[in-house]
């Protein structure tokens, strides 16, 4: 398991896929808000003037010498939901998100949303 200790450590490192193929470089992670565990990962993609944020899943992330592996393809990654490089998420986009990889959507019972950025 990844500690939320750990995080700050992540930021700028490569992001490669289940396979090994880079998909892009680490920007951010969010943790779950009932754990404050990590829980996805925003990697930044596409060309330089024309870069986006996207999210995966880290439940199952490798963390290796300069790189996350993560549990994903790199092409189910790049299709996933995403926000510029200035933005912030969201609410009402995440439970997107959590669809695109399959994972159970859980907000706080008040509403409150199911991920913070670290």
């Amino acid at each position: 398991m990844i500690h939320t200790a750990d995080v700050r450590e992540w930021r700028n490192r490569d992001v490669v896929d289940s396979e090994g193929h880079k998909i892009g470089v680490l920007e951010a992670v969010y943790v779950d808000t009932t754990t404050d565990e990590p829980a996805m990962a925003t990697v930044r993609t596409g060309l330089p003037t024309r870069r986006r944020l996207r999210f995966v899943p880290v439940e199952d992330a490798i963390v290796g010498p300069g790189y996350l592996k993560v549990g994903y393809v790199r092409v189910l990654v790049r299709q996933a939901p995403s926000i510029g490089t200035d933005d912030v998420l969201p609410a009402d986009r995440e439970e997107a998100i959590f669809k695109h990889y399959g994972l159970p959507y859980k907000p706080g019972a008040g509403g409150e949303r199911q991920l913070a950025r670290r």
